[in-house]
């Protein structure tokens, strides 16, 4: 992690502290919280977390074909080719 410094208004600081108390967080994790939604709402989705989803997801999914690595373009031609694909 990176160190910043910020300068707050007074009225932020002490609703930051009412929250922080009240959601059992810091106040260095509540400005995270924001800039992450922040950067959510404006750029769209994070990058990183695109990365962690696809990697949680290889290898959970079974086509139940034995030799898909194998012919893997013979089938996607295949399944291009069926009406029902489209």
């Amino acid at each position: 992690m990176n160190r910043t410094q910020i300068q707050l208004t007074e009225s932020q600081v002490r609703r930051l502290k009412e929250m922080s108390a009240a959601e059992n967080k810091s106040m260095a994790q509540l400005i995270r919280e924001a800039v992450d939604a922040l950067l959510r709402s404006t750029h769209g989705v994070d990058p990183e977390a695109v990365k962690q989803r696809a990697i949680e997801a290889a290898g959970r999914f079974h086509s139940g074909v034995k030799d898909l690595a194998v012919h893997h373009d013979d089938y996607l031609a295949g399944a291009y080719a069926d009406d029902d694909f489209r």
